[in-house]
């Protein structure tokens, strides 16, 4: 029997899926309840096999493997594994510069 862990959404991941649902929403709703519920699935698929998800590559290329992340494009969901949990911490727009967020994140100490 495989093991279940809890996932848990941190306030810093929480506002980054309301700001593209609410971005999305200014021009469809209905694309926006789609996106909202597609990215909270996908994070809660994690719970069964959160190794699944790969180390963030922007994050390995300085050694850092705490963060790993699974894509529901064009969006990744990154977050980190501590004992039964899995945080979810942050949602990025792949289409943007990925480095740069994690940065802004990092030096805001929103992760």
């Amino acid at each position: 029997m495989s093991r279940s862990y809890q996932v848990r959404w941190t306030s810093n991941a929480k506002a980054d899926l309301l700001n593209i649902v609410g971005y999305i929403k200014e021009d469809n709703t209905d694309a926006a309840k789609n996106v909202y519920e597609r990215l909270r699935e996908k994070a809660r698929s994690i719970k069964l096999f959160p190794l699944r998800g790969r180390v963030v590559p922007e994050l390995l290329k300085e050694g850092i493997t705490l963060y790993r992340e699974i894509v529901a494009r064009p969006y990744r969901i990154m977050y980190k594994i501590e004992n039964d949990t899995v945080y979810i911490m942050a949602i990025f727009d792949s289409r943007q510069n990925v480095e740069e967020i994690l940065l802004q994140k990092l030096l805001s100490r929103n992760l």
